[in-house]
């Protein structure tokens, strides 16, 4: 059986392309809460620091998780964000208390 994972990324964009990325990772939305193993998908914004952008993911399984990061909207993001973020973090989790 396989295991739910969640995912948080951490997205820092450049501070002139702030608004660039953040329109970038909206469209985002949309289509992955409409893919197969997507149980949650939010998109935070630091409230002292408006260049941080968080992920919080949950999924069904790593292997549905895998094929989103290989869907074409994401490939349109990182086109639409080339040079545009100045760094990114993704942690691969697992729930081990509720």
């Amino acid at each position: 059986m396989n295991q739910a994972l969640t995912i948080v990324a951490r997205i820092e964009s450049k501070p002139d392309k702030t608004g660039l990325v953040k329109s970038a990772l909206l469209k985002l939305i949309e289509p992955t809460r409409k893919e197969e193993g997507c149980l949650q998908y939010d998109l935070h914004q630091d409230n002292e620091n408006p260049d941080v952008f968080v992920f919080y993911e949950n999924w069904e399984s790593r292997e549905l998780w895998q094929t989103h990061m290989n869907n074409d909207h994401l490939k349109t993001y990182m086109e639409e964000t080339d040079g545009s973020v100045a760094s990114f973090t993704l942690n691969e989790m697992n729930k081990i208390a509720k």
